[in-house]
C-alpha cells in the first residue's frame, strides 16, 4: 500500500461512517413525520425481506402524517404487519389502497431519551472514525518500518490523517446538533 492509497482509503472509510450514521439518524423519531422513519422498514414481499421504499410511494401530505401507497395492493396486509412489527409505535390506518400513519406528537420526556439515544449513536461513530484512523497510522508506521516512506512522510501522512478524523468527527457533531435541535423542538 501507498502513501496516497492509505490517505485514499482513510477518507473513503470515514466517508462511509459518517453515511451510515446520517441513515441511522433518519429512522429516528421526532415530533414531525419523516420518510426516513418508515423507508428502511423490512417488508416480506414475494418471501423476499424489502425495504419498504422499495415497493411503496411514501409522502407527507401534513407535518404529522405519513401516506404509503404500495405499487401492488397485494402487498398492503404484509406492509402493514412490517410496520406494526417495527419498533416505530405507530399503528397504520388502512383503507384498500393505501396506509396512514399519524405521527403523534412526542412528550418532554421522550424527546430527552431520544436525543441520549441520538449521542450514544454519534459516540458510536467518532469511534468508528478513530479506529479508521489508528488503523491507517498503523499502516504508515509499516509503510516507514519497510522502509516505503522516510520518517519526515510519515509524520505527514499522519497528520492528514489526523486532519480527515477532525474533518469527519465535527461532520458527526454537526449532523448530531441538527438532530438533537429536531428533536428538542416542540
Amino acid at each position: 500500500m501507498t502513501y496516497d492509497e492509505i490517505l485514499e482509503e482513510t477518507e473513503e472509510k470515514m466517508a462511509k461512517s459518517v453515511e451510515n450514521f446520517t441513515n441511522e439518524l433518519k429512522g429516528i423519531r421526532t415530533g414531525r413525520a419523516t420518510s426516513g422513519l418508515v423507508e428502511n422498514i423490512r417488508v416480506e414481499y414475494y418471501g423476499t425481506l424489502t425495504p419498504l421504499k422499495q415497493i411503496a410511494n411514501i409522502s407527507i401530505p401534513e407535518a404529522r402524517q405519513i401516506v404509503i401507497r404500495p405499487f401492488d395492493n397485494s402487498s398492503l396486509k404484509s406492509i402493514e404487519k412490517a410496520i406494526l412489527k417495527s419498533e416505530l409505535g405507530i399503528t397504520p390506518t388502512s383503507d384498500a389502497r393505501m396506509l396512514r400513519l399519524n405521527v403523534p406528537p412526542l412528550s418532554e420526556e421522550r424527546r430527552q431519551q431520544i436525543a441520549s439515544q441520538v449521542k450514544e449513536l454519534s459516540e458510536k461513530a467518532k469511534v468508528s472514525i478513530r479506529n479508521i484512523r489508528r488503523d491507517s497510522i498503523r499502516k504508515a508506521d509499516q509503510l516507514e518500518k519497510d522502509s516505503l516512506i522516510s520518517e519526515d512522510e510519515n509524520e505527514e501522512l499522519k497528520e492528514e490523517i489526523q486532519k480527515f478524523t477532525k474533518t469527519y468527527e465535527e461532520k458527526i457533531v454537526s449532523r448530531y446538533e441538527e438532530k438533537k435541535k429536531e428533536i428538542l423542538e416542540i
